[in-house]
């Protein structure tokens, strides 16, 4: 007699399924502190892996008369923390019947990403403004709100090409020191800011079609834009 066969027995492929609630999404900030003004700039481009989501997604985004943040890697949560934001300065005008100063906002936005730490905005935030001195300031940060004031700083995909250049350039890093004035003229600071854009859309696929500059003086908020790479 036939020994029994053995039961057939089926072993199903192990299976996955992992939802990742975050995407980068690409782009780079740039912002410069000068005497009397602050410039802060931001492509446009919108991308995940090797596709354009869109070319007209804007990364900085103007919170008041004196104030502006700009938001690199996922844009979802950028817009709904930039959203978030001018709720609060609205509240705050309300309550207190003036309105936020940049170094006042900057706290503000400390706050907002500590307050998310565990489920944190998936942002790298530059806030540039004047202070109460009428100086201008900017505002580095990290996804859960550590911040630090600087002169001078680039975040987002093409920051290991341009902060090097704004060391060189506007910190006058391994530079004669009798050459270097403590502050840049306006028109020097923003043609900086376009050169910076233009070379690192050459090597970075994820930073081009168009820059928003942002300048902040005591009249105000102006907005510029420069052409970009379209490929």
């Amino acid at each position: 007699m036939l020994a029994d066969a053995p039961a057939a027995t089926h072993h199903a492929a192990a299976m996955q399924r992992r939802v990742d609630p975050y995407a980068d999404n690409g782009g780079t900030a740039v912002a410069i502190a000068g005497e009397d003004y602050a410039i802060i700039a931001a492509d446009t481009r919108q991308s995940e892996g090797y596709n354009i989501n869109s070319r007209n997604a804007p990364k900085a985004f103007q919170l008041n008369e004196s104030t502006v943040v700009s938001c690199c890697g996922f844009y979802a949560d950028a817009t709904a923390l930039t959203t978030y934001l001018k709720q609060r300065i609205v509240q705050y005008e309300f309550d207190h019947d003036k309105p936020m100063s940049t170094p006042a906002l900057a706290q503000l936005l400390s706050i907002t990403l500590y307050g998310k730490r565990f489920f944190p905005y998936y942002v790298h935030n530059i806030l540039a403004g004047l202070d109460e001195e009428g100086r201008g300031c900017i505002f580095n940060y990290d996804p859960v709100g550590s911040f630090e004031k600087y002169r001078w700083q680039a975040a987002g995909s093409g920051v290991s090409l341009i902060q090097p250049f704004l060391d060189n350039q506007v910190g006058f890093k391994n530079m004669p020191l009798e050459k270097n004035p403590p502050f840049l003229p306006l028109a020097k600071a923003l043609q900086l800011v376009k050169d910076a854009f233009t070379s690192a859309t050459e090597r970075d696929i994820y930073t081009g079609d168009c820059v928003e500059i942002f300048i902040i003086t005591k009249d105000g908020v102006r907005k510029e834009s420069y052409d970009l790479k379209k490929d």
